[in-house]
């Protein structure tokens, strides 16, 4: 298979892409390095499996091109973390929704199959105790940035059901819950790297609110696993799944998970989301999937526990700053 991942320099496209190539695919990357790093793919550059376009997907003419060569497309790229959210809304609402309308139309054109990464943040503020693909959402006010990135992602979501139903495109739409593991940066927001950073530095982990918000965390390693079984698989098309973990946690339980995992002496602080984000700022309180579908439907279910996804990325942490600086 000839596989095109748009996002491929970020944390999830990278590990993606050396999954594909191990089992002898080929791989073309696209990725504008806006959230994405370079460093991600470095290893792979050389190998005559894999090839690269430092591009943003917006760029019709490069699109055009690499899809027409691919069998399938994993559509990763989008603005992300809750920072990039608050502070550039325009960026987010443009990069996911203009992106994703280049993509399909070129998906489109060659009649290419689609794996779009939607999110959990597509549930809003719903109080469920755990949420189904069929589900009600309920979404804040327009006036508050903090909800463009789901109406965003809600929006390619539309989108590309509508393209499955219209044109018939083979589309599968991921909706992917608090993904983590190795490579994954705190510079936007991401919780648990940031958690682990401070940890190994011995700083306070700063914990947003009150630290009683409940989150679920699935390796990177189950969700590339989930990924490539839903791009193999024809009954996909035309579907919403959940991918994620079902075990949630509260991020003071996290926080404090974190500091015995390192050995760490770091205390935790707790700062208002006020201060945080800004004023009006809102959030889920809960955010956990139901994934009978994808089980039944595929026998996919997640097999690394929290511990050990977390004594990985530690154990990654660890190695970047025993490097020498160049």
């Amino acid at each position: 298979m000839r596989a095109l991942i748009t996002g491929g320099a970020g944390f999830i496209g990278s590990h993606l892409a050396e999954k594909l190539l191990e089992q002898g695919d080929d791989v073309m990357i696209i990725d504008d390095l806006s959230s994405g790093s370079f460093d991600n793919i470095k290893h792979l550059v050389g190998n005559p499996h894999f090839g690269f376009a430092i591009e943003t997907i917006n760029n019709i003419t490069v699109m055009d091109r690499i899809v027409s060569e691919c069998d399938c497309i994993y559509h990763l790229a989008a603005a992300v973390g809750v920072d990039m959210v608050i502070a550039d809304p325009v960026h987010t609402i443009e990069t996911n929704v203009l992106g994703t309308d280049v993509v399909l139309k070129t998906a489109n054109r060659y009649h290419k199959k689609v794996l779009l990464a939607s999110t959990s943040e597509i549930y809003g503020r719903g109080v469920n105790t755990s949420f189904g693909e069929t589900d009600d959402r309920l979404l804040g006010s327009v006036t508050n940035s903090r909800w463009s990135y789901a109406c965003s992602k809600s929006l390619d979501e539309f989108l590309a059901l509508a393209y499955y139903k219209q044109k018939k495109l083979p589309v599968v739409v991921c909706r992917l819950f608090n993904t983590i593991g190795p490579r994954q940066t705190g510079r936007y927001g991401m919780v648990v790297p940031r958690f682990i950073s401070q940890a190994l530095s011995g700083e306070p982990l700063t914990v947003f609110g009150d630290g009683s918000q409940s989150r679920c965390f699935c390796n990177v390693f189950d969700v590339v696993e989930a990924l490539m079984i839903l791009s193999d698989r024809s009954e996909a098309e035309g579907e919403v799944l959940n991918i994620g973990d079902t075990h949630d946690i509260t991020i003071t339980d996290l926080a404090k998970k974190v500091i015995k995992l390192t050995g760490s002496s770091s205390k935790i602080v707790y700062v208002p989301y006020e201060e945080a984000y800004g004023e009006g700022f809102e959030d889920m309180h809960r955010r956990k999937p139901n994934i009978e579908k994808i089980a039944e439907m595929f026998n996919w279910k997640p097999k690394y526990s929290l511990d050990d996804t977390l004594l990985t990325m530690i154990e990654y942490e660890r190695g970047l700053r025993s490097k020498p600086v160049t």
